[in-house]
């Protein structure tokens, strides 16, 4: 369920449309889909590996220092705490004022909203990891039943293509088709993004060899499975000019199958997913702040863990703290616009840490180690891949682009006051 609350946001509801705004045939559109969860897959498969080698909490922080260096570790923090963590969890957290407003007509600010719902699980988190967990699990089983309405309803009710006169564009050739194709793996990787937050807990788990590795692949694969509904639905019961226009694409399916009430039905359902995704984020990325507290790289006070309930409660709310700034500052939609780009330079480098730790045999001895299948090729792949995601971000956005590489490079002389102070 952690993994497929961290993947299941705000965005399968949002970014169907914005790939078809880009590439805008049915077949295109599902493939981008279907190529997303399969990079989406082959990451499961090196997180479950490097998770079985370094088993210990902090997660990809921990693969970054022990492949790399410790200052590689720190950037990976910096930007996880300021741009693609924080950022995106107060964007989302805008999206689930919005709709609740919508559902209950409150007259509240968004950003109150935002606030009240960021601090709310903060606190349900630093009750320790099983009751953040709880939460998760039933935040999760919400999600799925609101999708599983939504494409049950498409698919029964929504009868076919709804016209869209005027939106018809040709589809692009040669290097426009690549580039429109790149321009559609953004939202789709924003979408997808998510499934290696689960590694973070990693030390918390009883049988994490087993455990964890088996929890990504099926995790994933059942959000793959989800998301493919999902837009063949939006494709059959919108068709993609239609569904190219409208930046509502749940909502516009359920209102031709259920008219307005099943707008509303499917908003609740937004609500829910958007709650689950907060809850995810806030139970699992502190981890990576009191990883580098230890590393005597942060302030020493996030590193100290609850007498009570063992969670790293100071990290837990200092990262509460910022992503309830953002909310309220009301920057998330820069923000998101480069987070893709940071993301996946990281995913990158992360995954390119697996030759690195299988040539200095890094492994916990006497624990089975899960290992990539296909691997030197499935991993070599997905660095590939991540690269290219990286350059259609600096491509298609390359002001939003600078700015995050700005802020990553800002971490730079951080990393190295911090790291003077322990010498």
């Amino acid at each position: 369920m952690i993994v497929m609350g961290g993947i299941v946001g705000s965005g399968i509801f949002i970014n169907p449309y914005v790939v078809a705004q880009h590439v805008r045939s049915a077949a295109l559109i599902l493939g981008v889909w279907l190529a997303g969860g399969i990079m989406a897959m082959l990451g499961a498969f090196i997180w479950a590996e490097l998770a079985t080698r370094l088993p210990g909490a902090g997660g990809q922080y921990l693969y970054l220092r022990e492949a790399y260096h410790p200052s590689v570790a720190f950037l990976y923090g910096w930007v996880l705490l300021l741009v693609t963590q924080t950022g995106g969890m107060a964007a989302v957290a805008v999206t689930f004022a919005r709709y609740f407003r919508e559902i209950t007509g409150i007259s509240a600010s968004d950003g109150a909203i935002a606030a009240s719902a960021l601090l709310g699980l903060t606190a349900i988190n630093c009750l320790g990891v099983r009751a953040g967990s709880n939460v998760q699990s039933a935040l999760m089983l919400t999600k799925a039943a609101a999708i599983a309405m939504l494409v049950v309803a498409g698919l029964l009710l929504g009868g076919h293509h709804v016209s869209a006169p005027g939106t018809t564009a040709a589809m692009p050739h040669g290097f426009g088709l690549v580039t429109s194709l790149g321009a559609a793996m953004i939202p789709v990787a924003f979408a997808y993004g998510g499934w290696q937050t689960a590694s973070f807990v990693a030390a918390e788990m009883r049988h994490p060899g087993r455990d964890l590795s088996r929890g990504l692949v099926l995790g994933v694969s059942g959000v793959v499975l989800l998301y493919l509904s999902v837009n063949f639905v939006c494709v059959r019961v919108l068709g993609p000019a239609a569904l190219a226009a409208t930046p509502t694409p749940a909502s516009a399916v359920m209102r031709a199958a259920l008219g307005e009430r099943g707008g509303q039905w499917i908003a609740i359902g937004i609500a829910v997913s958007t709650l689950g995704f907060l809850s995810q984020g806030i139970l699992t990325a502190p981890r990576i702040y009191y990883a580098m507290a230890c590393d005597g790289l942060f302030f020493e006070r996030v590193g100290r863990l609850s007498r009570r309930t063992g969670a790293p409660v100071t990290a837990i709310v200092v990262q509460g703290f910022a992503a309830t700034a953002i909310a309220l500052l009301g920057r998330y939609e820069q923000i998101l616009n480069y987070v893709t780009s940071i993301d996946f330079i990281s995913f990158g480098m992360t995954s390119a840490a697996v030759f690195i730790l299988r040539r200095h045999k890094v492994e916990r001895a006497g624990q089975p180690v899960y290992r990539v299948p296909g691997h030197p090729f499935t991993t070599g792949l997905f660095v590939l891949a991540a690269a290219g995601i990286v350059a259609a971000t600096f491509y298609s956005y390359p002001q939003n682009s600078v700015i995050g590489l700005g802020i990553l490079a800002a971490g730079v002389p951080v990393y190295l006051y911090w790291s003077r102070r322990q010498t």
